[in-house]
This record gives structure tokens, sequence and C-alpha cells, in this order.
């Protein structure tokens, strides 16, 4: 495999706080982060989830964003420029030279100090059309494929803004987090799908369970 190489352009923490009119507990708003951050198994040092059922966990430690997309959120959602910056979607690391396409499932990757495994795509939830007061993002989101990915952490280390981001090891070349957003959006599953899901080296276990449940189901 030819060795990728980009940035990380920018690190974010945040603990818990208030989201939305009614004071969602949430650890949305994150802040920047100057030099280098310890990153942990369960996530960066000084970042914390207030729904450990939906956020967090081994499996969601870290939470990787492009930042290229950024520009066409702006192009799309001009009346919330101001917030559609680096950071604005919650992500701890947000990345340069990399999207959805470029990193499959299972990648190993190397950034500062730390080791991190790509687990599988962010799947929208509330919290993100709380903090636009905008119900439209949670969809658009998932319907663009513009997700970010989560990583579980391999090896603990610490990471700092332009730290090199590098794919090292790629077990899954035909799984980009794209394809599986798709499915995801599209609702186009095959058995096919499920049974390479169902034994995807690094894909988190839930989504390997859920393909394993659907094909008992459709073997009944």
């Amino acid at each position: 495999m030819k060795i990728r190489t980009g940035a990380v352009l920018s690190v974010q923490v945040g603990p818990i706080a208030p989201l939305g009119p009614h004071g969602v507990p949430s650890g949305f708003l994150k802040l920047p982060a100057v030099g280098p951050v310890a990153i942990g198994r369960l996530g960066l040092l000084g970042d914390a989830q207030a729904d450990l059922r939906v956020h967090g966990g081994p499996e969601k430690a870290v939470y990787l964003y492009p930042s290229e997309h950024y520009a066409a959120w702006q192009r799309e959602l001009p009346e919330h420029a101001a917030v559609l910056l680096p950071g604005g979607f919650g992500e701890n690391l947000t990345t340069l030279g990399f999207d959805e396409d470029a990193i499959c499932i299972g990648d190993v990757l190397r950034t500062g100090s730390a080791v991190l495994q790509v687990t599988q795509p962010r799947q929208p939830c509330n919290k993100l059309a709380l903090r636009f007061a905008d119900r439209r993002l949670p969809r658009m989101m998932l319907r663009s494929g513009r997700s970010g990915w989560y990583t579980r952490v391999l090896e603990e280390g610490a990471v700092e803004s332009s730290s090199p981001l590098i794919v090292t090891e790629r077990l899954n070349p035909k799984w980009p987090i794209s394809r599986l957003v798709h499915l995801i959006a599209h609702h186009t599953w095959t058995l096919e799908d499920r049974l390479e899901l169902s034994d995807l080296p690094g894909l988190a276990e839930h989504w390997r369970q859920e393909a394993t449940a659907a094909l008992r189901t459709s073997n009944h």
C-alpha cells in the first residue's frame, strides 16, 4: 500500500455544557486546544460526552472531520457560515488531505505519538440540529456523505495542531467510509454487504453485530 500523508489542522476538546434552548447536556461544543493533547483509550484529555449510550466509548474515542468540507457547507448554508469553521461539527481532530473516499474502515492512522484505527462513520443525531438550531442538518450530513469518521485508540500518545496524519495500514480497501455512509443513508444493503460487514476487520463491533443479525433474519 502506498503510504498517504495528510495533517491535523486543529485539535478540539470540550466539557459537558448545555446545548439548545432547553439546555440539553452535551459535549458537542468543542474549544481549540493549544499545544500537545494526550490521547487515551477513551479519547482526548479534557474531552467529555454526556450521553454515553450513543457517544464516546472505545469505538468512538476520537472523531475526525475533513476541513475541506467546511467550504461546501458554507456555500449550502450561508446562514450558518459563522460557525461552519473547523471544530464546528464537534470534531476532535480537523484533518487536511483526506475525505470519506480516501479513508477506509479499519485504516490504521498515526498522528503525533498516537495510533488510531478507523471504526465507523458518524451517524448524526439531534444534537447536530440543536447545535445549529436547524432541523435539516442531521439528514443533510448523512445524505451529503460528509460525515467524518470515528476511531479507536490502538496506542496512546499525544497530538497537536499541524501533526502529520499518516495512513500506515489499510485492511479493507473495498470499504471506504463513503461506501458505508451511502448504505446507511439510502438503505441499499445487499446480503453480500451484510456478509462482508459481519466479519470486517476493524469495524465497530455494533455494526458487525447488526450485520450478523440481519443475515440471520434473512435466512428465516
